[in-house]
């Protein structure tokens, strides 16, 4: 196959061809072909030669050259494809380092193997061509529900036609007793478009949250145009859902809107998805109110959050506790989804019996500590006492105002509590010390004689060895592995301290030992003010 006039509009005719069936840009069909040519002629002339080809994009005529670049002696290494300035004066006037002599040379006769090559060569280009454009189409539309046609099953995932394309519809991505057969149409969720090493590899779902939301912006107009906001959404693919909407616009019901008519839009989604069961709920800023209403249909009696913990306690009656927590705990496990919480559900009773036990040892604590009988102790708990400290340094006047207390009883009473809070403080103290506690931590401000013997019994007994601790090592704190939220014990926690707390006297032992500047410090003391006042806002 020689390149001839009888074939120079062929060239065109065929990157033409080509490049309509893959819906590429013809000229990279041609840089492919000039490409091709260029490695057949090398292989004709000498691969050390750096032989170029150009295709004219009116006539189709290939023009092969040689070309050799001027370099210095010094970086002279292939005379086949460099010129040293000396050299190239036979060529040029005034030859410059970097210059390139362009010589023609005669097009050449490409037998079959060369031909095969030149093949090769331009359907590879061709392939990365187009997985180029399939990159570019689909990289915009992730997030988006797409319609395509099954072509294929390969170990359990679909290969789905798309179009302009394939892509993959995972096994552990298909709805649990979905079954499909070549050439039925499916609708996914764009999940995820990646480059891989065959190419741009689209990723779909029909078991991603973000599928129902989609499917529901679809149906709903008040969705689509943002009048309802999709807050939260939670699955159980093909058994249950839950979906949380706002309306901003008062005189639009969000949880009517979502339903529709007789029920027909919310059903156009339980249809899509196989018969799941979707809860409707209305979304607030509340938490607790929007986990009363994630937990329908079940009834909530009572709501305890602990925010720093992002835990929820829910009390529920005693006969409402199996519907509750759903079958296989799957009316809770959504509902944590949704909030974003790990919710505790107890019963009335479980409650109830939990509340005395609290009140039982409270009142044996006052009993041993203060050396009072039963009923006064449980006067002090009955008014929220939790501990001796609150007894000792409490204003005289509340102690006054429980029945039964006068001014003689309420004095006893803080003095008995301040001697025993002394005494433990004494023996902590002295435990402290005798685990090896340092001056330079015992007279740093802010830390108790308790406080002192927990960080010994950790092995921290000196400044420097408090100064290396971190916020949560101190406080504790709450991280997520897998999925699932892990707590980390602080060394101080059962004191209350709080991670700012334990930030602030972390970082005054650092600037104290001189290594903080006074400056950073007060400058993330501000700083954390004005989150503070953000937060408010």
């Amino acid at each position: 196959m020689a390149i001839t006039s009888a074939n120079q509009l062929e060239l065109l005719q065929t990157a033409e061809a080509v490049a309509r069936e893959k819906m590429i840009d013809p000229d990279l069909v041609i840089q492919a072909m000039e490409e091709s040519l260029a490695r057949a002629a090398k292989s004709r002339y000498g691969s050390e030669l750096d032989i170029r080809v150009a295709i004219d994009r009116r006539t189709g005529r290939a023009t092969f050259s040689r070309i050799r670049t001027v370099v210095t002696d010094e970086e002279m290494e292939n005379h086949h494809a460099q010129m040293t300035v000396k050299q190239a004066k036979a060529h040029l006037a005034d030859p410059q380092i970097g210059d390139e002599i362009i010589d023609e040379v005669p097009p050449v006769d490409l037998g079959r193997i060369a031909a095969q090559s030149a093949k090769q060569v331009i359907l590879q280009k061709v392939r990365e061509a187009e997985r180029d454009r399939q990159y570019e189409e689909f990289k915009d539309r992730k997030g988006t529900i797409i319609n395509g046609q099954v072509k294929r099953e390969e170990y359990g995932n679909l290969i789905v036609d798309i179009g302009r394309g394939e892509a993959i519809l995972r096994r552990n991505e298909k709805i649990g007793r979905e079954s499909y057969r070549p050439n039925d149409r499916i609708r996914c969720y764009i999940k995820d478009v990646r480059r891989e090493v065959r190419g741009p590899q689209v990723f779909l779902s029909r078991t991603d949250p973000q599928f129902m939301a989609e499917l529901f912006k679809m149906e709903v107009p008040e969705i689509y145009d943002g009048i309802i906001e999709i807050k939260a959404v939670a699955r159980d693919p093909g058994s249950r859902a839950k979906i949380a909407v706002i309306s901003y616009d008062n005189s639009i019901d969000p949880v009517g809107a979502c339903v529709g008519m007789r029920g027909s839009r919310v059903q156009a989604v339980v249809n899509e998805l196989q018969g799941e069961k979707i809860d409707i709920i209305p979304w607030n800023q509340d938490q607790a109110t929007f986990l009363v209403n994630a937990l329908q249909p079940a009834e909530v009696s009572k709501v305890v959050i602990d925010e720093e913990a992002g835990k929820i306690e829910v009390v529920v009656p005693d006969e409402q506790l199996s519907l509750a927590i759903g079958r296989r705990g799957q009316n809770v496990r959504l509902a944590s989804q949704l909030t974003g919480l790990d919710i505790d559900i107890m019963t009335e009773t479980d409650e109830s019996a939990r509340r005395q036990a609290e009140f039982a040892e409270r009142t044996a604590l006052f009993m041993e500590a203060l050396d009072i009988d039963e009923m006064m102790a449980q006067l002090l708990v009955s008014e929220g006492f939790t501990n001796l400290e609150e007894v000792a340094y409490v204003e005289v006047d509340e102690l006054l105002s429980i029945d039964g207390f006068d001014e003689g009883t309420a004095a006893e009473l803080q003095a008995r509590a301040r001697d025993q809070l002394e005494a433990a403080n004494t023996k902590a103290m002295e435990n402290a010390r005798a685990l090896g506690v340092e001056d330079s931590l015992v007279n740093f401000e802010g830390l108790t004689p308790q406080m002192l013997e927990a960080l010994a019994n950790d092995g921290i007994k000196t400044l420097e060895d408090f100064a290396t601790c971190a916020d949560w090592e101190l406080a504790g704190g709450w991280t997520t592995e897998n999925g699932q939220r892990k707590k980390d014990e602080g060394v101080l926690e059962k004191f209350d301290v709080s991670l700012e707390e334990a930030q602030h006297m972390v970082m005054t032992a650092r600037v104290l030992l001189g290594w903080v500047d006074p400056t950073e410090l007060e400058a993330a003391e501000a700083e954390a003010e004005a989150d503070d006042a953000e937060e408010e806002a």
